[in-house]
């Protein structure tokens, strides 16, 4: 008999394979799984506009898909555990508001793709940089970097409404507003270094210290009576964290609920102890964003922005799990 931990390595294992393979052949273009593999295996027989279509197009996004959601998931796990606050993800600290106020103020001067990608990338690093400075005035504790981090998001929401304002409605207002509706279409390996570089130094930072998580979980003074120094910690993990969402979505746009419902799931199937839950996250985030995205670009003829598909079945999968916590706690009816 398998046991319950090993079926749940072997899901762990097997989950983000299939929907790898899965999406390198499901498209408009229907590919063989046979002929897939054989592309992927550097093997003879399928043809040269298969063999393209999946290394030059399908590929680099899939790939693009998973770092993305792996990123998303395990930030949203480390923030939820250290801010104490279940409802917590990478836009409660304003960075995906910085990011979409340098993406349209690129927008605004120029549409080429590594001009946006640069300045939201930039912009989401200031927005994290200003949420800090308040916490090395006002203190670091969990209350102030969330009211912080709320008060530079309404900042930069506001100066995008500016941008909006003043943008062109008939050329720079459409590209803005596709851009922050998120998407990985147009994605190509010219694209992917620095995402992949991010995705590999941040998934090492959080799985050589997840154990470390587990003590940011608890009132300072009790980590600290355990030898953390929660201050540095806090702003090691924001920073790192901030690293990995900026390159996320300066590649693909605003794309909202991954980062908040998947830890969740992810705590639901493994428990909280970050041990596994970041992992765990990282897995699931990676095959969500990938069968989604596959999703979005196969159901209709024209692509689904990923921004909405990810609203569309996130908002629903987090109130049904929200009345599974009421329930737990004998709050629900």
């Amino acid at each position: 008999m398998i046991g319950k931990a090993q079926r749940t390595e072997w899901g762990l294992i097997l989950l983000p394979i299939l929907a790898f393979i899965t999406a390198l052949f499901l498209g408009r273009y229907g590919i063989r799984i046979e002929e897939t593999v054989r592309v992927l295996l550097g093997l003879d027989g399928p043809s040269d506009v298969f063999r393209a279509l999946i290394l030059r197009v399908r590929l680099p996004r899939t790939l693009a898909a998973a770092c993305i959601g792996a990123n998303l998931s395990v930030v949203g796990a480390a923030f939820q555990g250290m801010f104490r606050n279940p409802l917590v993800d990478s836009r409660i600290l304003g960075i995906s508001s910085g990011a979409a106020f340098g993406a349209a103020l690129a927008l605004l001067i120029t549409n080429q793709a590594m001009v946006v990608q640069t300045g939201a990338f930039a912009f989401a690093l200031l927005a994290i940089g200003l949420v800090m400075l308040i916490g090395l005035r006002l203190g670091s504790t969990p209350l102030v970097l969330v009211i912080g981090g709320i008060l530079v998001g309404a900042l930069f929401n506001s100066l995008l409404g500016l941008i909006k304002y003043v943008a062109d409605p008939l050329s720079t207002l459409p590209a803005i507003t596709y851009w922050m509706l998120g998407g990985l279409n147009g994605t190509s390996w010219s694209a992917l270094p620095p995402l992949l570089v991010i995705t590999t130094l941040g998934m090492t930072f959080f799985m050589l210290l997840r154990w470390r998580l587990n003590l940011l979980t608890v009132t300072d003074t009790e980590a600290i009576a355990l030898g953390i120094h929660v201050r540095t910690m806090r702003t090691i993990v924001i920073a790192i964290g901030t690293l990995m969402i900026a390159a996320s979505v300066a590649l693909a746009g605003m794309i909202g609920w991954i980062g908040l419902a998947v830890p969740h799931v992810a705590r639901a199937w493994v428990g909280p102890d970050h041990w596994k839950l970041i992992p765990a996250s990282a897995v699931l985030g990676a095959t969500v964003l990938i069968l989604l995205d596959t999703i979005a670009r196969t159901v209709l003829p024209s692509e689904i922005p990923l921004g909405v598909l990810t609203g569309l079945i996130g908002v629903p999968a987090f109130f049904v799990l929200f009345l599974r916590f009421l329930k737990a706690r004998g709050e629900g009816r």
